[in-house]
């Protein structure tokens, strides 16, 4: 038997896996277009039938690739699952309203920070060492933030930018609580977390409407987009994710990962023409390169944390 035909199989898998991660990605990366075509729907109302819609295609999915209800799976995983289900809420709450408020790009460029906050959360929480070159991009983030930030006039305060960057970079937090809970609760599955995540949402934002005086009934429209954002945009990218990551080292998932915020404002520019400040751009472009010099600096099979709103 040659050596290529022995490591065919292996390099197929890789492939397969390389394929699903980036159309995660480019799922993932829709978020900031459907946001934007919803046309009357608040935040609680955007999250509610996104989440709604979201739980219903998880629960078939788990039960289909488990045999066994998700309900018993996050009985199982106890406080850190529902830790990380409430984490992942208010990462998806400061995520739509974000990019409701300020540009798809500027706001995908703060969720990337996801993985940075995550390192230093672990290294608190858990003990976890954390690379130099970690903390050197961590420090660059930091740098490429506040030139992000740095043209914020007090006029532009008051439209509500500085409210959007503080609650992209809240959104940020919540999906590094929801990693580190993960790690936690020594659970590599993403899934039945993400599935409670869809009932505490239903919970709380319907609550949040009933209070608020917002009504629980949407046009077809805002409805239809809503939904369909919670089960493709983020439940099939959530699949397509937990089905790739297995056969690939962190450093590509980190790489490949970048497809997200790279795809996110050019749907925005493709199909509304929304431009983003040169500020962002440069500062961005800093971001992206701390992103990827961390994940070239050294391969770790542990998944990144998943930055979706």
């Amino acid at each position: 038997m040659s050596p290529n035909t022995s490591s065919g199989p292996a390099e197929i898998s890789h492939r397969r896996g390389l394929f699903f991660v980036f159309a995660a990605g480019v799922l993932w990366s829709t978020v900031g277009l459907g946001i934007r075509l919803i046309e009357d729907a608040s935040v609680w109302q955007i999250l509610l039938y996104r989440s709604f819609a979201l739980s219903t295609f998880l629960y078939f999915v788990i039960r289909i690739r488990s045999g066994e209800s998700p309900f018993s799976q996050v009985h199982r995983a106890g406080m850190p699952a529902a830790i990380a289900g409430l984490a992942l809420v208010a990462a998806y709450s400061g995520g739509i309203y974000s990019i409701q408020v300020i540009s798809v790009a500027s706001a995908l460029l703060l969720f990337a920070t996801a993985p940075f906050m995550t390192a230093i959360l672990g290294w608190i929480i858990l003990q976890e060492r954390v690379r130099p070159a970690t903390w050197m991009a961590i420090v660059v983030a930091i740098v490429a933030i506040a030139i992000m930030v740095s043209g914020q006039t007090s006029a532009s305060t008051q439209n509500g930018q500085l409210g959007g960057i503080l609650a992209a970079l809240g959104s940020a937090l919540g999906f590094s609580v929801f990693t580190v809970a993960l790690r936690w609760g020594k659970s590599g599955e993403m899934l039945p977390s993400v599935f409670l995540s869809g009932l505490f949402a239903i919970i709380i934002t319907s609550s949040l409407c009933l209070y608020l005086g917002m009504s629980l009934v949407l046009s077809p429209l805002d409805a239809g987009i809503a939904m369909g954002m919670g089960v493709f945009q983020v439940g099939a990218g959530l699949v397509l994710y937990t089905l790739g990551s297995r056969t690939l080292p962190a450093a590509e998932l980190a790489l490949l990962s970048l497809a997200e915020v790279l795809l996110g404002p050019v749907w925005v520019w493709l199909f509304l023409g929304e431009d983003a400040s040169v500020r962002t751009l440069i500062g961005g472009a800093i971001l992206l390169a701390a992103i990827a010099g961390n994940a070239l600096s050294g391969i770790r099979r542990r998944p990144l944390p998943v930055n979706r709103v």
